[in-house]
């Protein structure tokens, strides 16, 4: 009997670093945004996911009027309740969500334990990432729920990556 290396379905996700998510949030600035610019945005990525087959659900809010808003084919109104908990951090910490969750994670803690906020109003869970306009600040956030964390959060920066090269 031969022996047979058994390869695993699934290769563990390499978790980005405090730094590169705080680089990542340096570097996706817009110059502005607009109404169009939000719908811009949101038809992207709503395009990227039924590209991907990805079950979403996609909400762009500025200044706490929502801009933006597609469920796609296998999201659920849960997704809805994550959307507006993971935006809720960025309207308050002025970072992403995941970026917020992994500050916490790093000081040994989690943002349940230790933020003080209502779990069923916050989630520091990934997918929810700040519109940030040169020289004003956060004015909003784009937030996608319906992949596991790292991927929602991997997914908006792709999309502003690729919106922020293309339409600005």
């Amino acid at each position: 009997m031969g022996t047979h290396e058994i390869t695993p379905k699934f290769t563990p996700e390499i978790t980005p670093t405090l730094e590169e998510l705080q680089t990542q949030e340096r570097r996706l600035v817009f110059r502005q945004f607009t109404h169009d610019d939000a719908w811009a945005l949101g038809s992207l990525l709503v395009e990227l996911a039924r590209e991907r087959q990805a079950p979403v659900a996609v909400d762009i809010h500025r200044a706490g009027q929502q801009l933006f808003h597609a469920a796609l084919p296998g999201s659920t109104p849960d997704n809805d309740a994550w959307i507006a908990r993971k935006r809720r951090v960025v309207e308050r910490f002025g970072a992403s969500s995941y970026l917020v969750g992994t500050r916490f994670r790093a000081r040994g803690t989690t943002f349940e334990e230790s933020s003080r906020l209502d779990p069923d109003a916050y989630a520091a869970h990934g997918g929810s990432f700040p519109i940030n306009v040169e020289g004003v600040g956060v004015v909003g956030a784009v937030t996608v729920s319906g992949l596991p964390q790292l991927e929602d959060h991997r997914f908006v920066v792709a999309a502003l990556e690729q919106f922020l090269e293309k339409y600005l």
